[in-house]
């Protein structure tokens, strides 16, 4: 018997689909005309189910990987981004660390944000501060900037959340930076992204820097953001701040 390929993976998550979940997960990712997700295609796996399938593959050469990621099938390119997050956090680990593998994986992650493979916010959410942010908290971080001025809904949504490794470490300045920049952007998902990594910026960092931020830049601020910000701040202070931004 060969090495296991994309073809195994794709068969073994097959056997857990479920037609009933493919018809919800079609309509919970806005997969209709018109909508972020127009036309993704899921054959119905949870992702629970899809990280057992990848604990058994979590060794995939990266050409089947590949693979994976240019198939049309949600799971399929959602499988393919948890095993390089696998692979990228055991290269990273202090037994095993292997900074040209780690180096590879990011360069392979970022050629599939550039080609729109990464193009859904779990498969964002799931891989973006693992990897672009774990390969560069200590390195120059121009690249998440040059993403976010795209304007690609994916690619900023990919550079906001990549700070989520900064901030987990510590390191708030450049979610600070990121989030001034984008205030404007009134989508939904950015909206979400932008309110959520500066809610952690609260909880992990420092909350005078997310208090800070929220005086200088409230009024700036959409309303989706600015509730995400706040959950965890006083029902004073978030009152306070909600009553920055103009009617």
């Amino acid at each position: 018997m060969g090495d296991p390929g994309a073809r195994d993976v794709c068969d073994a998550l097959t056997e857990l689909a479920s037609s009933d979940d493919a018809v919800h997960l079609q309509r919970f990712f806005k997969t209709g005309p018109g909508e972020y997700g127009e036309g993704d295609v899921f054959i119905g796996v949870r992702v629970p189910k899809t990280r057992t399938v990848v604990k058994k593959f979590a060794d995939l050469e990266l050409p089947e990987v590949l693979l994976l990621l240019g198939s049309e099938v949600h799971e399929h390119r959602l499988a393919g981004l948890l095993i390089l997050v696998t692979q990228f956090e055991k290269a990273s680990k202090p037994r095993t660390f292997d900074d040209a593998t780690r180096r590879k994986i990011a360069d392979f992650y970022l050629d599939a944000v550039e080609r729109g493979r990464v193009n859904n916010w779990d498969l964002v959410d799931s891989s973006a501060g693992q990897i672009l942010g774990g390969w560069l908290f200590d390195r120059d971080r121009s690249l998440i900037f040059e993403l976010s001025a795209s304007g690609d809904l994916w690619r900023r949504r990919v550079a906001l959340l990549s700070t989520y490794g900064f901030i987990t470490r510590g390191d708030a300045t450049t979610t600070l930076e990121l989030a001034e920049s984008v205030l404007g952007d009134r989508r939904d998902l950015t909206q979400k992204a932008m309110g959520w990594m500066l809610r952690e910026v609260g909880k992990r960092v420092d909350r005078g820097l997310l208090t800070g931020f929220l005086e200088l830049n409230a009024a700036q601020m959409g309303r989706t953001a600015l509730s995400y910000a706040c959950e965890h701040l006083s029902a004073v202070e978030r009152t306070h701040f909600r009553a920055r931004r103009p009617e």
